[in-house]
């Protein structure tokens, strides 16, 4: 038996649509990310630049192939309102070229500042920052390459620039200045005391780290949109334990780097991301209710 087709009212929301149609017709079973495939072909623009709202009470309906138009509440002659979120940018893309920042201003600034004013060139702390802050940025480039699953597949284009100021000034230019300088207390001689735990942090972090992004990974399908409870490594303990992780490791390329600069840079990326954990631990109650475990602390035990 057929699916019914339901007539849909169109109506662009915001700036005029382009060739967007005044009425469109989908099957009542057929999934939402078919109805968002019709209106961005007839449009001659993508599904990425398209949100649909329902007239009736303004509620999104999602561009996803789990969600049927029957569900969303859309009934025979209903208005949907359709607006153009502009230039799109995929996610994948965005995360590239923000942990590429670091990957390319260390090595420059490295093999340039020590040397400088007849400098005695590059310590072996600096040598050793160098290559736990690249480790730790080609480990975020090949996560985003080959495990992150996006929830979004793009977002505002203009997002890149102040998304990736975030690394290529924190991280990049910031901590590889005071870092690598013939002054800088990296230039100096090293304290095995303070070094060999850093060292031991950023490891225990990168690997912790890794883990959970695996975990994570396996609670959603590849192009899927489903949602899961994580279990495993941390998660008992806090509602993002890849966050904690992260934390660590970056205070373990403090305490080896000897830099207010990285400490810095640390300190924002934390606060950032306990706000959030915090969220994640409120979709995680609202989206899962009973099912899941509440956590008194979303990022650091004890903290936070």
């Amino acid at each position: 038996m057929s699916s019914q087709k339901l007539n849909l009212s169109v109506r662009p929301r915001g700036k005029p649509v382009k060739k967007l149609p005044e009425e469109v017709s989908v099957p009542s079973t057929g999934s939402a990310s078919e109805l968002y495939k019709q209106l961005a072909t007839q449009s001659s623009t993508t599904v990425h630049r398209l949100r649909v709202t329902k007239g009736s009470d303004g509620a999104l309906v999602p561009n996803s192939k789990d969600v049927s138009i029957d569900s969303t509440g859309l009934r025979e002659q209903s208005t949907i309102y359709v607006k153009d979120l502009g230039p799109q940018i995929a996610w994948q893309t965005v995360f590239l070229v923000e942990y590429a920042g670091p990957l390319l201003i260390h090595p420059l600034l490295y093999a340039v500042l020590p040397n400088i004013q007849n400098g005695p060139g590059p310590s072996y702390l600096q040598t050793l920052s160098l290559s736990i802050v690249c480790l730790h940025f080609l480990k975020r480039e090949l996560e985003t390459l080959f495990i992150h699953r996006f929830s979004a597949a793009t977002m505002p284009a203009f997002n890149i620039f102040k998304n990736s100021a975030h690394y290529w000034l924190l991280s990049g230019l910031n901590m590889a200045y005071w870092i690598y300088l013939p002054s800088a207390p990296a230039a100096g001689p090293s304290d095995p005391y303070i070094t060999y735990p850093g060292l031991a942090l950023f490891l225990i972090g990168e690997l912790g780290n890794l883990n959970n992004h695996i975990t994570l990974r396996n609670l959603r399908s590849s192009g899927g949109s489903e949602r899961g409870i994580p279990q495993g490594l941390g998660f008992n303990l806090v509602t993002c334990p890849n966050y904690m992780f992260e934390a660590i490791a970056w205070t373990g390329i403090a305490m080896v780097s000897w830099s207010w600069s990285t400490v810095f840079f640390a300190a924002v990326a934390m606060g950032q991301m306990g706000v959030w954990a915090k969220k994640k631990e409120g979709r995680y109650r609202k989206d899962f209710g009973g099912k899941y475990q509440k956590k008194s602390f979303a990022m650091i035990p004890g903290v936070w």
